[in-house]
């Protein structure tokens, strides 16, 4: 017994069933729990099902597998279907899904392999194998050659009917005429059945077939008996083809082959998309496709190989002559002309747009692109689009011509003008090809994009300002929207140039200073913010957003000064909870700024906008742009403590090194005075500059201002109430109330940092009063007093150094007073050096002032 190819079962429960037979009171039988499997016939080769009982292995079910289409699958589970030897109806319930399948799939194997081996058999050979030619043509032999015609086989039958029908030449003659004898006879059976015929000849998918009944010979009369489909009203396809569709000659075509292809590329085209639409199958469309395509072809290479044809048509499109009505026919040829030529090959394509280049082509767009005619309008910018997917250079060497330059603006008034449906986005995607700075290379990129910046940037802002202007009078005059008083650019409009002005940002990021900037371009587009349409105010945030990638810190500080932010927090917080492409666009700008730590957007956004952002700080993105705002608050607050820190470690280091440098210059009492007072007023009223270029903080200046040396005094003696600081005679009112609130931060600073202060401490208990001179004298030194000229003696030095130190502690007792400034402290140094002065007998120079270098806060 042979047995089918079946897959390992890993256990018998996949193949465990329960046979069912449907009684005669319509319930279901169970006859028994066995397992199944697919095996050969006893004494023959034919397949059957076969169920074993699981107890005593009787033989529960046998069934030999049919071709028909007898066999159900239910729910997974279950095979049911009609025994037809006892008409009877069976099904087996499977334990499991997989033997479910697994069955099923050998049933299916098994009719394929009946209906394979019926093919070979010779009792059933169709008739076509028979024939050695096709019968005659007459209405007694329709029905036989309709069987031929449409013999369902395979591939084999459908060859050899296609031979049959080549090989009689005159075969679709001879059924042209009895087409017409029937119709004139009103033999409308005869008709139904040419019909039949006919659909199934070119069902056949034969290119030769094809090309015969599709010539201009029989192509009608083919088309006639298309008409007359069974059960389906009479269509006048010959009427429509004959009297609707006219074929207009803008240039008299001479070749009457071209003539040919063009009425056939047609004629296919209208069977494949009206007559035949729902009959056909994919692979006899494609075919019909590929012969259009070929025919489209032959006529684009022909016309362009004759060159009196080519040189009339432009001579007429060019000569001023020329009627209105003419001119749209040939400007309709020509783009019909450029758009069939994409069946050339890519090489033939690029050769031929060159050739049209040079015959003038684009003086006749810039022609047609200035007409009031839209339909000639929408033409001439689909020409521009081929022409540019072909070879742009071939554009761009024309726009940096003299006689080229008035395009450009052209393809700008077309973007902002209303043309109807989705013109402005042909002209968009031109404009974005011209100035593609990938595409463009050499004199013609600076050329192009300078002459858009130049003369048409401006142009383009105009129309978003005028139109937002507009529409805010339309909302607080309450003016319909149709009032032409009150006309602005449709949104669509804006949001072109919108798009045209973001790809200008991608590709242009250098043109951002010296063109957006001046122009005012980023306030006029945030002020789409203010739309009714929310893809406008999308449109605006996303090139802002688009913009900030490519900012600078020039830019970042412009965003601050002109508050550039307020329209899009505003269009945010109006927006409300709603979860939209705006809520998202605005977040993204955010994270964008955090991600990159944009320090001086962050700041600005944060100290200016956080009373409206305050409500949304339950999104993920407005926590993290917060949190990245106090660390770099806690990173100003650190470093000028850590940098003066390390500049006492390093003076002292270099003290112990340089004791012999002379600290002081000898200048009189008056100019040492004066100095003292015109450094403190500097470094109290001037705004100290960061390295990065951003202006210092009040937390900043809050750690500056802490004390340079911390005194023993301070709290061990609590008691201790200072006197009120000595007022400068040189000190006005205004500059007293800023060191009164220094004094007052460097209190705050004090209780804030109780460990940093109790360091120091033991930092400066541990070294002698010598060393603690040493490091007082070198951070003042570093952050408020002179540059020293170098003394002649080391007796000068010493003696110098304890008046100094004598008056600092005489008129500096608490460090309220010393930070109130280190002007006062300063003061009393000049003070002593005035009383020494003459012990050495030289005068104390007039003393240069710095401020704090930079580089000790960073």
């Amino acid at each position: 017994m042979r047995v089918l190819e079946k897959s390992v079962v890993s256990s018998n429960s996949m193949q465990r069933v329960k046979v069912y037979r449907l009684s005669m009171d319509g319930k279901w039988d169970d006859h028994g729990t066995g397992h199944v499997s697919v095996d050969s016939l006893e004494r023959s080769e034919e397949l059957g099902l076969f169920v074993f009982d699981e107890d005593d292995s009787e033989t529960l079910l046998q069934h030999r597998i049919c071709p028909d289409d007898i066999y159900r699958k239910q729910e997974d589970t279950i095979i049911s279907w009609k025994d037809p030897e006892f008409s009877t109806e069976l099904a087996l319930s499977f334990q499991e899904t997989a033997g479910c399948s697994y069955i099923w799939e050998n049933i299916c194997n098994a009719q394929r392999n009946l209906h394979f081996n019926s093919l070979n058999n010779d009792a059933f050979h169709s008739a076509n194998s028979e024939l050695q030619e096709l019968p005659a043509v007459e209405l007694s032999t329709l029905p036989l050659i309709l069987k031929i015609a449409t013999e369902e086989g395979g591939l084999t039958e459908q060859t050899r009917a296609i031979e049959l029908i080549l090989h009689d030449q005159e075969f679709f003659l001879k059924l042209m005429d009895l087409f017409r004898t029937c119709e004139d006879l009103e033999n409308i059976d005869s008709l139904h059945m040419l019909y039949k015929i006919i659909r199934g000849i070119i069902l056949l998918n034969s290119q030769q077939i094809f090309e015969k009944i599709f010539g201009d010979e029989l192509i009608m009369d083919i088309i006639g008996c298309l008409e007359y489909e069974p059960k389906v009203p009479h269509a006048h396809h010959r009427n429509f083809l004959n009297e609707h569709v006219v074929f207009k000659e803008a240039i008299p075509i001479k070749d009457r082959l071209v003539l040919s292809k063009i009425h056939q590329s047609y004629r296919v085209g209208y069977i494949k998309d009206v007559v035949l639409p729902r009959a056909l199958d994919e692979a006899t469309i494609s075919t019909l496709n590929s012969m259009i395509h070929a025919n489209n072809a032959a006529v684009v290479s022909l016309l362009k190989d004759d060159n009196t044809f080519i040189q009339e048509l432009f001579a007429r499109l060019k000569s001023l002559n020329t009627e209105v009505e003419s001119k749209k026919n040939l400007v309709l040829f020509l783009h019909e002309f450029c758009t069939l030529s994409k069946s050339l090959q890519m090489d033939q394509q690029l050769h031929l747009f060159r050739e049209l280049v040079n015959e003038g082509i684009i003086d006749i767009i810039m022609d047609i692109l200035q007409s009031e005619d839209k339909q000639l309008v929408f033409i001439g910018t689909d020409i521009l689009i081929l022409l540019l997917n072909q070879d742009p250079s071939l554009l761009h060497s024309y726009v940096i011509r003299p006689e080229g330059i008035p395009l450009l603006g052209l393809l700008i008034r077309g973007m902002i003008t209303d043309f109807g449906d989705d013109m402005h986005c042909q002209f968009l995607d031109i404009l974005r090809c011209l100035l593609d700075s990938y595409t463009l290379s050499g004199p013609q990129k600076d050329t192009i994009v300078e002459i858009f910046y130049e003369k048409h940037l401006s142009q383009l802002i105009e129309v978003i300002t005028g139109s937002c202007s507009v529409e805010a009078d339309r909302r607080e005059k309450s003016v319909d929207r149709n009032d032409t008083k009150f006309s602005s650019a449709k949104p669509e409009i804006l949001l072109n140039i919108t798009e045209l002005l973001c790809f200008c940002v991608m590709h242009h990021p250098n043109r951002i200073k010296c063109n957006f900037l001046l122009n005012n371009v980023f306030d006029e587009v945030l002020l789409l913010t203010k739309r009714r349409e929310r893809y406008l105010v999308v449109a605006a945030v996303r090139f802002f957003r688009t913009s900030i990638s490519r900012c600078d810190d020039q830019l970042s500080n412009y965003i601050v000064k002109h508050n550039l932010f307020k329209p899009v927090i505003d269009a945010f917080v109006e927006n409300g909870d709603r979860y939209n492409l705006l809520h998202s666009a605005v977040l993204d700008l955010l994270e964008y700024i955090r991600k990159e730590n944009r320090k001086t957007l962050i700041k600005y956004v944060v100290e200016s906008f956080w009373h409206q952002l305050g409500k949304f700080e339950c999104l993920a993105s407005i926590q993290s742009f917060k949190l990245k705002y106090e660390q770099a608050l806690d990173n100003i607050g650190k470093s000028p403590s850590v940098a003066i820190i390390d500049s006492r470690k390093r003076f002292d280091e270099r003290a112990s090194e340089k004791g012999e440098e002379d600290f002081f210059n000898e200048d009189s009492d008056e100019e040492d005075t004066a100095s003292a007072s015109t450094s403190h007023n500097h470094r109290v009223l001037a705004c100290p500059i960061l390295p990065n270029g951003s202006t210092e903080t009040s937390a900043s200046l809050s750690f500056r201002s802490s004390g340079l040396v911390d005194y023993d005094y301070d709290e061990d003696d609590e008691d201790y109430r200072p006197p009120p600081p000595r007022r400068l005679s040189n000190v006005s009112a205004g500059e007293e109330e800023i060191l009164e609130s220094l004094a007052l931060r460097r209190k705050i600073m004090t209780k804030e940092e109780p460990g940093l202060v109790k360091r120091q401490r033991i930092e400066k208990n541990s070294k002698s009063k010598d060393t603690v001179f040493t490091a007082l004298y070198s951070t003042l030194g570093q952050s408020a007093l002179p540059k020293r000229r170098a003394a002649s003696t080391e007796d000068d030095v010493s003696a110098k150094q304890a008046v100094l130190s004598a008056s600092i502690w005489e008129e500096c007792p608490s460090d309220h007073e010393k930070v109130g400034g280190l002007g006062a402290c300063k003061s009393s140094s000049d003070d002593a050096q005035s009383h020494s002065a003459p012990d050495n007998g030289q005068a104390v120079p007039e003393e240069d002032w710095t401020l704090l270098p930079e580089n000790s806060l960073s």
